[in-house]
């Protein structure tokens, strides 16, 4: 099972998955003839809070299909979709709990968190904006027709999500063959969480962040089918030696390199041959990509 790399387009078409994808015309096509997937980084990052619904919409009227998200656990055993460890960055948990520091995710019941407004911060709009649970993200995610690179963020920290996490997905209906096969992703910066995941159901697709060394990287393609480096890691020879490998699933794997934000690194990171740039401003990626043979 492999996903195979194409544009973000605003009719949100099926990614195809055999080896011959056709290009939308004017697609500025990485090394290896395939234009790279646009992934909304926590959604839209830069044009909505982060991990919520509301970035995850604002993705949609952008045209992104793939989006990215971090999924935690409260103190009550709840997933919620989060990407710090503390809610003090993104919400106003100091104001409502003063005296809870650092105020830590798995600190809170989610009943507290559901308290919590996760939008002022970014912008007076998005005022009362929750920390969603991940059932709701998914939920939503499905009702815009989107697809999920869901991030395991810290599960070192919440023992057992992992199993956790794929039975929250498969009670949302998630883990079907048409979601696995088109419309998700998990990946984690612990390998260890992902070897459990990928145990857990061998059909999934998986991706470590991080840049493995070279001499590494055949331990990872044992139960990974994506390495997933930050873009200051990404060199034409590093994109090369993942390329030679094939991961669990028998196929190439991928690598998908992030945070990419403008205009004249997408088209370096393209040419460089990733298969993937995740993006805070992914309709700038994407603009990027269509307008690359121009």
């Amino acid at each position: 099972m492999r996903i195979r790399p194409v544009t973000t387009v605003a009719t949100g078409a099926l990614m195809g998955l055999s080896a011959l994808v056709l290009l939308p015309a004017g697609a500025q096509a990485a090394s290896h003839g395939h234009a790279p997937v646009v992934v909304g980084h926590r959604g839209a990052a830069a044009y909505a809070p982060e991990n919520t619904l509301a970035s995850i919409d604002t993705a949609r009227r952008l045209g992104i299909t793939w989006v990215e998200n971090d999924v935690q656990r409260t103190k009550d055993g709840q997933l919620v979709v989060l990407h710090d460890t503390s809610l003090a960055r993104t919400t106003n948990v100091r104001k409502l709990f003063p005296r809870r520091s650092p105020w830590n995710v798995g600190a809170f019941t989610l009943h507290e968190i559901e308290k919590l407004d996760a939008g002022s911060w970014f912008g007076a709009k998005f005022k009362g904006v929750r920390v969603p649970t991940l059932r709701k993200y998914l939920n939503e995610v499905d009702h815009n027709r989107q697809r999920l690179l869901m991030e395991l963020k810290n599960p070192e920290l919440y023992p057992g999500i992992e199993r956790q996490a794929l039975q929250e997905l498969r009670r949302d209906g998630w883990l079907d063959r048409r979601h696995i096969k088109h419309r998700l992703i998990v990946q984690s910066f612990n390998a260890d969480s992902l070897k459990k995941v990928h145990q857990l159901n061998p059909a999934l697709t998986t991706g470590f962040l991080g840049s493995p060394p070279v001499a590494d990287l055949p331990k990872y393609a044992r139960f990974c089918d994506q390495i997933n480096p930050p873009h200051t890691a990404v060199t034409h020879q590093y994109v090369h030696a993942v390329h030679a490998l094939r991961g669990p699933h028998r196929y190439r794997l991928d690598l998908f390199a992030w945070t990419v934000d403008d205009r004249p690194s997408t088209l370096k990171y393209a040419d460089l041959g990733v298969d993937g740039i995740i993006s805070n401003k992914p309709d700038v990626v994407r603009d990027a990509l269509d307008d690359g043979d121009d």
